[in-house]
C-alpha cells in the first residue's frame, strides 16, 4: 500500500466499543475523549478495538456480524477488578484470551488506576496475595502475548485510542492488510 493510500486508512480510523462496556457517563466521556469517531460492535474478545475503510471501499471489519479482532484491548476500571478476574473468574478471562490466541490477535490488557508498584505492594482491595497476583500477570503475559497497559482513568481514552491507532497504521505499513485490500476490489 502507497503512502497516500496509508494517509486515506488511517482517516478513517474508527475505535470499535463491545456491546458489553456498560453505557454510563464514565464510558460516555471515555468515548467522546477519543476525538476521532466510535461505533458500538459485539467484539469476540476484548473491550476495545478498530475498523478502517480499506483501498477499494471494503470496511476492515464488518460489525453487523461477531468481530474478531486483529488487536483488542480488555480494560479494567482498576487492580481490584482485575483482582477478581484473576481469581474467581480466572477460567472466563483465559478463554477470552484463549479466543485471541486462536485468531493471532494481538491483546493489550489496560488497568486503570494502576501501576507495578500498587499490585506489588498490594494496594487494592482483594485477598488475592500480591505475590500471586504479579505471578499470574507475568503468565497470562507469557502464555497470550499479552501486554500490560497501566494508566490513570483520565488518560485511558487518550492510552486506547493510541494504541490502537498505531497498531492500524503498523500493519498497514507492514503491508499486512493488502491481502484484504485486494479482496475489497474484487468484490
Amino acid at each position: 500500500m502507497e503512502k497516500k493510500e496509508i494517509k486515506e486508512v488511517l482517516e478513517s480510523f474508527t475505535v470499535l466499543v463491545d456491546t458489553r462496556e456498560h453505557d454510563t457517563p464514565e464510558f460516555r466521556k471515555r468515548c467522546e475523549a477519543f476525538g476521532v469517531p466510535w461505533k458500538r460492535a459485539a467484539l469476540n474478545y476484548g473491550d476495545y478495538s478498530y475498523t478502517c475503510i480499506l483501498p477499494g471501499g471494503k470496511e476492515l471489519h464488518n460489525i453487523s456480524r461477531l468481530v474478531n479482532p486483529l488487536c483488542a484491548i480488555e480494560r479494567k476500571e482498576d487492580l481490584t477488578e482485575l483482582s477478581g478476574n484473576l481469581s474467581r473468574h480466572r477460567e472466563r478471562l483465559k478463554r477470552e484470551f484463549e479466543r485471541a490466541r486462536a485468531t493471532g490477535a494481538k491483546m493489550y490488557l489496560l488497568v486503570e488506576g494502576a501501576s507495578w508498584e500498587s499490585l506489588i505492594n498490594g494496594r487494592y482491595r482483594s485477598k488475592f496475595h500480591p505475590n500471586a497476583y504479579f505471578a499470574s500477570i507475568i503468565a497470562f503475559m507469557a502464555r497470550y502475548d499479552l501486554t500490560p497497559l497501566f494508566c490513570r482513568p483520565e488518560t485511558a481514552a487518550r492510552v486506547i485510542k493510541g494504541t490502537l491507532f498505531y497498531d492500524l497504521k503498523e500493519r498497514l505499513e507492514r503491508g499486512e492488510l493488502d491481502n484484504r485490500c485486494v479482496l475489497s476490489k474484487v468484490e
